[in-house]
């Protein structure tokens, strides 16, 4: 089953409410961007400060530095000399006015994408068994073309990095049916299945769940190695240790989508 809409690239870091349940509404807090500051700060990145001036951080962000993440900007223009907002902010803009948007609450939850690896835009898949753990972030620069970052989790089969998987993202989840062939046993590592759509490519972190009765039996077996299937006949899945015995109907389900904040340790406002 496809999903709708369909994650085609990474977009950024999007908040999209706080932890507890609570609503984000919006709110956000100015801060300056030096005059003549040199380099590209798109909408979703994460920022921190320097001197009191926002700068970007890449979006692996390292202990106790991040402070928030970009959501726009304003100046004045020094050609036409109008204010002028902007989706991302370009570099070397000679203004003493630049003005960065910026998203700062320690405890916001944010929409973001999962990529296959850290530097790159193919879309991968989180496994069930990192909610809860952690994730690390990716280093691709955004796309000047839309203002939008390229921000982004990497998918992995095991739990790194300063981002807190708080949850999947059911809607945009995608799920191929196979059937059982062998291997497949409690502890394994690898189980074969077959009747896969050819050119389906299944991304580290792909959760294998048995069918039964028409309802999902999570195996606690994820791919710990890409594949992609070249045939309808048999096709061999490197996984985690299975917990429970594959069989019958296999759903493979990829979630290219997660919901996340960043941990306690990662953001400036936490230093004492």
């Amino acid at each position: 089953m496809a999903a709708y809409p369909v994650v085609s690239g990474p977009y950024g870091f999007k908040p999209v409410n706080l932890i507890g349940g609570q609503v984000f509404s919006g709110s956000t807090r100015n801060l300056p961007i030096q005059y003549n500051y040199g380099t590209a700060i798109y909408y979703g990145d994460f920022v921190k400060l320097t001197a009191g001036y926002v700068e970007i951080l890449a979006n692996t962000i390292s202990s106790n530095v991040a402070m928030g993440v970009f959501l726009g900007c304003y100046y004045t223009n020094p050609t036409t000399k109008n204010r002028q907002f902007s989706q991302y902010y370009p570099g070397n803009i000679t203004a003493g006015d630049i003005t960065a948007i910026i998203c700062d609450d320690p405890d916001t939850v944010f929409r973001v994408a999962v990529t296959t690896t850290a530097g790159g835009s193919t879309i991968g898949s989180a496994s069930s068994i990192l909610v809860g753990q952690n994730m690390a972030g990716n280093t691709a620069t955004g796309n000047a073309t839309s203002g939008n970052s390229y921000g982004a989790v990497v998918g992995a089969s095991s739990s790194t990095g300063n981002f807190r998987v708080m949850n999947l993202v059911p809607d945009t989840q995608i799920s191929l049916s196979s059937t059982y062939v062998s291997g497949g046993a409690a502890a394994a590592t690898s189980v074969v299945v077959s009747g896969l759509p050819v050119g389906a490519f299944l991304p580290i972190g792909t959760d294998v769940f048995n069918l039964v009765s028409g309802q999902l039996q999570f195996t606690g077996a994820t791919l710990s190695a890409a594949s992609t299937v070249t045939t309808t006949g048999n096709t061999t899945l490197t996984v985690t240790a299975i917990t429970t015995q594959v069989a019958g109907t296999v759903a493979l389900v990829e979630t290219p989508e997660v919901l996340v904040k960043i941990t306690f340790g990662a953001h400036r406002y936490y230093v004492a």
